[in-house]
């Protein structure tokens, strides 16, 4: 029951767009969100030390539960492993990035980066759409790549002058923006990991500037959200 994507979010709608995900649901605040429309599944990751599986079409939504028993920490981000529609990726506070299997539920491989102590908070994690490649944005203004396969570390880079907050690749996998609380947005080129445009973007509130960003599926427009309470789209 998931509206088409020509509806207006913000006009009425009728109650068979509504689901009701409390039977199952988180106990604490609900960090980030993932969607497939391929295979019509909802992840969402919580304070509440769990990731959770959906299908909004069920009359019991929920499918699966994830990090049940806080065996990695608490879930910072998620999302659908684009090359390998069975797996999902999940970053957590304690600097784990784990790869699960959406069918049995269990991890599959852990992905894990050396960092400085106290400094390996993921804000975000990424999978690239076409390879088997998991990107993360730390707090210590890194970007890192994973290979799914290994569960090594293939590349990292210092990408911002402050935490990067956030990460999106583009459907064709050529390009990689990253948003960063130094008020920037950096597009990458994924082949020469090299920045090929930077945009100052928000202005900074209590010490905050970009919270997300995104490509449009199919146009080309970017998208940024930040703490000056601002959703900026550019051409």
């Amino acid at each position: 029951n998931v509206p088409g994507s020509d509806v207006d979010p913000y006009d009425t709608y009728g109650t068979s767009f509504q689901s009701d995900f409390g039977a199952g649901g988180h106990s604490d605040a609900v960090w980030a969100l993932a969607y497939s429309g391929v295979k019509n599944r909802l992840l969402s990751c919580s304070a509440d030390g769990t990731v959770k599986l959906w299908n909004p079409d069920e009359e019991n939504p929920c499918v699966s539960t994830f990090n049940a028993a806080a065996e990695h920490g608490t879930p910072t981000s998620v999302d659908f492993n684009g090359c390998d529609p069975a797996h999902m990726v999940a970053s957590f506070d304690s600097g784990d990035v784990v790869l699960y299997d959406l069918e049995t539920s269990q991890s599959a491989l852990v992905l894990k980066g050396q960092g400085r102590p106290g400094c390996h908070h993921i804000y975000k994690v990424v999978s690239h759409p076409t390879l088997p490649v998991t990107i993360t944005a730390h707090e210590d203004r890194n970007i890192k790549f994973f290979d799914n396969k290994s569960g090594k570390v293939i590349h990292a880079m210092v990408a911002h002058l402050d935490a990067v907050t956030s990460l999106a690749v583009d459907s064709n996998g050529i390009y990689l923006m990253s948003g960063s609380h130094d008020c920037s947005l950096r597009l990458w080129n994924l082949d020469s990991k090299t920045c090929v445009q930077e945009i100052t973007a928000h202005r900074k509130k209590s010490d905050e500037a970009i919270y997300d960003v995104t490509f449009h599926p199919s146009k080309a427009y970017i998208a940024s959200a930040g703490a000056d309470a601002l959703a900026r789209v550019y051409v």
